[in-house]
């Protein structure tokens, strides 16, 4: 098939999909804008280990080596997994380097006429004989800007890099009014490992955030400076971050990653039977979530150090926010190396410090870290020229991303997103997407009408913010991969029920090598 399709960015999403529309026989073309593949493991601290199991986060086709023994491996284990696995089906020849994408933009029919169309792109298939991506891109090295055309054009950018989300502060009082230094993680994490550990020695260090980069930096400036310089840790909101993922002994995967665990909770576009389930097991999904909370308060000692959450882990887990605590993180705030802050309302500078809301001393410190994310949204709008495709790939800020199948938006043609929408483990459902993706491309099968799936992404709305509250994220699966995978199955004309037996498929954890073949 002599269609190209422009892939941009060679982390994980991106190595997948070209591995995968290669297979199709199409010709795709990597836009990568750094030197190397990797994507956020290439930007991570030293401390970082996988936050899934490893056999949850692998290539169905390309398992770990042998030699790997530990269930979460180091970032280096990481990039050298997926540095093979690039090497293996030989992707590096259709990546290009040091080549960042400036701005996509449709050429084809007008915006005005695909308002009018009834189906994705005009047709509800992939491709159009009258429409082509511009995608212009700028060449590092030489500083020189190019053109290419292409048929089909799959973003995998990511959410977790590049733009920084920085809080808003009070007039003038932010990071100009402090006679220290005030960074993002992003900076932190462009450090290599002896001067990161050089930048944060001898200071007084307050990391602001919780979730698992603001512990991992936090370690580390423990590392470096003991109690005689402990570092702060503000925080905001308490999350469920779990020790590992054996709670009370029983693997986190049979109580949340298999069909009978999905059966406790409602699911978009669920009929009445199913609906009537998760309505009679409500009390087994909550001694479920209570299962996994009394262990990680007991393992962790969470009560006595106030960090005992509100909310429940299915909660947590809806929202894509639970996290592997690193080891002996609670150890060091025994010890007073790490010392744990609440901030539950904003906070500025002055010259000293950090005024948090509320008290009269401010917090006193040299240097202070933000820990507080990426703002992935606006990454993902800014490579669009046109503002209504800005507008359209984002949507309403009070809903989740509109993505049919959280990948394709039915009013922006021959375009994809991979890579964007979380879960439990990003690589495994990735890989599920690709397959879907290519298998669109392929002709296999068609998109309903765009007025069915904005309905569809309705009803994921629906249930996110159902489990998810107050801490709704705006693109997450992480409690339902089974039902997502069963759609994507079911579009691509496979067997959804992978499984050997009733009681296998109902209780046996499914994970990527399920998924190895139609």
């Amino acid at each position: 098939m002599d269609k190209q399709v422009a892939i941009v960015g060679a982390g994980i999403s991106g190595l997948l999909a070209c591995k995968y529309t290669l297979s199709k026989g199409f010709h795709p073309i990597v836009f990568e804008s750094t030197s190397t593949i990797g994507g956020v493991w290439t930007r991570t601290v030293e401390t970082t280990k996988l936050q899934t199991p490893k056999a949850f986060y692998q290539f169905s086709d390309f398992p770990w080596p042998s030699s790997v023994k530990e269930d979460h491996p180091n970032q280096n284990q990481v990039i050298e997994y997926i540095q093979s696995y690039a090497r293996h089906f030989d992707l590096l020849k259709h990546i290009k380097f040091n080549t960042k994408v400036c701005g996509i933009e449709y050429e084809g029919p007008s915006e005005e006429e695909m308002q009018s169309c009834s189906l994705w792109g005009g047709t509800g298939e992939a491709f159009s004989s009258e429409g082509k991506w511009k995608v212009v891109v700028e060449e590092k090295q030489s500083l020189s800007t190019k053109t290419y055309l292409v048929d089909f054009v799959i973003l995998c950018i990511g959410r977790f890099s590049d733009v920084p989300n920085i809080p808003e502060f009070p007039p003038n009082n932010g990071p100009e009014a402090f006679h220290g230094k005030v960074i993002h993680s992003m900076e932190y994490a462009d450090m290599d490992y002896e001067s990161a550990s050089k930048f944060v020695t001898g200071k007084q260090v307050t990391v602001i955030g919780s979730q698992k980069f603001a512990m991992d930096i936090a370690m580390e400036c423990s590392n470096a400076n003991g109690i005689e310089h402990p570092c702060t840790l503000l925080y905001r909101t308490e999350h469920w971050n779990i020790p590992d993922f054996f709670p009370w002994g029983v693997p986190l995967p049979l109580l949340y990653l298999n069909r009978f665990s999905e059966l406790l909770v409602h699911k978009p576009g669920e009929g009445f039977l199913l609906s009537l389930l998760a309505a009679l097991l409500s009390p087994l999904r909550w001694a479920f979530s209570k299962f996994v909370e009394t262990y990680a308060n007991n393992k962790l000692g969470l009560y006595k150090y106030g960090m005992v959450p509100k909310q429940t882990f299915l909660q947590d887990m809806s929202s894509g926010l639970v996290a592997l605590v690193p080891e002996k993180f609670y150890d060091r705030v025994q010890e007073g190396s790490i010392i744990l802050k609440k901030s539950p309302r904003n906070f500025g500078f002055c010259e000293e410090g950090i005024l948090v809301e509320g008290e009269v001393s401010p917090l006193k410190t040299d240097l202070v870290i933000l820990a507080t994310g990426f703002t992935g949204e606006k990454k993902l709008e800014d490579i669009f020229v046109s503002p209504t495709f800005q507008n359209y790939i984002t949507g309403p800020p009070e809903a989740i991303l509109p993505l049919y199948r959280h990948c394709i938006n039915g009013r922006i043609p021959q375009l994809a997103v991979i890579g964007f929408s979380e879960s439990i483990s990003n690589l495994y459902t990735s890989e599920m997407r690709c397959k879907w993706v290519t298998e669109l491309l392929g002709g296999t099968f068609k998109v309903p009408s765009i007025k069915d799936m904005e309905k569809d992404v309705k009803k994921w709305d629906e249930y996110a913010k159902r489990y998810g509250g107050e801490y709704y994220r705006r693109s997450c699966i992480s409690a339902l991969h089974l039902w997502y995978n069963d759609q994507l199955c079911k579009d691509m004309g496979w067997n959804p029920k992978r499984k050997k037996g009733l009681l296998a498929e109902l209780f046996e954890p499914y994970g990527p090598m399920d998924y190895v073949s139609p």
